[in-house]
């Protein structure tokens, strides 16, 4: 059934602040530096990858996550070892949430044996099971066939695993998300649907190319609970993503969480974005930026000064220049590579 939205949109400040959250209800303090200093990585990689990107140094499609990075920190802060996490092709946010090392995810993008998937998969497709990261996947809505195939396995095996299936609101229109959908919920899988709404599906807004804009109502033929979740604000996300994990890891099934988020760059880096004015992007980035929204929480729970605040973006921007010089100097993969990871052969 369809259910109410949770968040703190409806509860901003005029000037784009968040409301005091309390201190009966405040978040741990080690808790929130954490997800700050993951979400400025994020923040920070996409922004070098982005550099890298105009001086020749990634090839091919590279979809940038600026903007985002609520989500994949704050669903994945839920995640157990074992889960999976499955997602289309603005992945690197994901891929850095999960634990990746950002020297492999950029040496990826640059196409270097350094990389995670040996310079093979580029910005789009990369993997590691290690990770319990099951791809980038280029096909729009591809991944929510997989990431359901991905549940049907946990649900086989009774290992208590959830699988958290991610798309966008222009996957949300793809026939095969309907199907994964029917069988989910018929089986009673253990998956979580995370769709990242940010507004435009390649050049088009979500109001000209959806008949129901509510996608987290898109369930409801299906019996599948949804939740409208405010996608910019990191506990939110977690509070919504540890109550759909938990729904689906009881055996009740799948759960579908709409995150309205935004991304502040084009669709991909080769997209100038004329669809939409300077004026909407600097109005997100003003009042609901999801970072400026912990640093708000930071200083208002007393946990840390800008300082402080300061020091960990130095950090990170250690990390990642750290991560740009790796990807840069990595050789590129031996052309006998080509032969490799085509094929597994099967085992008796």
């Amino acid at each position: 059934m369809a259910r109410g939205q949770t968040g703190t949109a409806g509860r901003r400040k005029a000037n784009g602040a968040a409301e005091p959250a309390g201190k009966p209800n405040a978040p741990d303090k080690k808790e929130l530096l954490k997800y700050y200093r993951d979400m400025l990585l994020i923040r920070r990689f996409e922004e070098r990858a982005g550099q890298l990107y105009g001086m020749g140094l990634i090839g091919g499609f590279c979809h940038l996550y600026i903007g985002q990075e609520a989500i994949a920190v704050g669903v994945q802060s839920v995640k157990t070892p074992g889960d999976q996490v499955i997602t289309g092709y603005r992945d690197h946010g994901h891929m850095l949430a999960c634990g990746m090392d950002p020297r492999e995810v950029m040496a990826e993008l640059t196409g270097r044996s350094g990389g995670s998937s040996k310079g093979k998969g580029g910005s789009m497709h990369m993997f590691s099971t290690e990770a319990d990261f099951y791809g980038g996947h280029g096909i729009v809505g591809a991944q929510v066939a997989l990431g359901t195939g991905l549940a049907l396995a946990n649900h086989y095996r009774c290992n208590g695993k959830v699988a958290f299936t991610y798309f966008g609101d222009g996957a949300a229109n793809q026939g095969q998300v309907y199907e994964s959908f029917n069988m989910a919920e018929i089986w009673r899988l253990p998956v979580v649907y995370v769709i990242e709404n940010n507004q435009y599906a390649m050049g088009t807004s979500i109001e000209r190319s959806s008949s129901e804009t509510h996608l987290y109502k898109r369930g409801v033929s299906f019996n599948i609970p949804g939740e409208e979740v405010d996608g910019m604000d990191v506990m939110a996300v977690k509070a919504a993503a540890q109550k759909a994990a938990d729904h689906a890891r009881a055996g009740k099934g799948p759960y579908i969480l709409e995150m309205k988020t935004y991304r502040y760059r084009g669709h991909s880096m080769s997209d100038p974005a004329k669809y939409r004015t300077r004026e909407e992007v600097d109005n997100v980035r003003k009042t609901r930026d999801p970072i400026d929204h912990v640093e708000e929480l930071l200083e208002e729970l007393g946990y840390a000064d800008a300082a402080a605040m300061k020091a960990v973006d130095a950090e990170v921007k250690r990390v990642v220049a750290d991560a740009a010089e790796f990807a840069r100097t990595s050789p590129e993969p031996d052309p006998s590579e080509l032969y490799t990871d085509v094929y597994s052969e099967a085992r008796a």
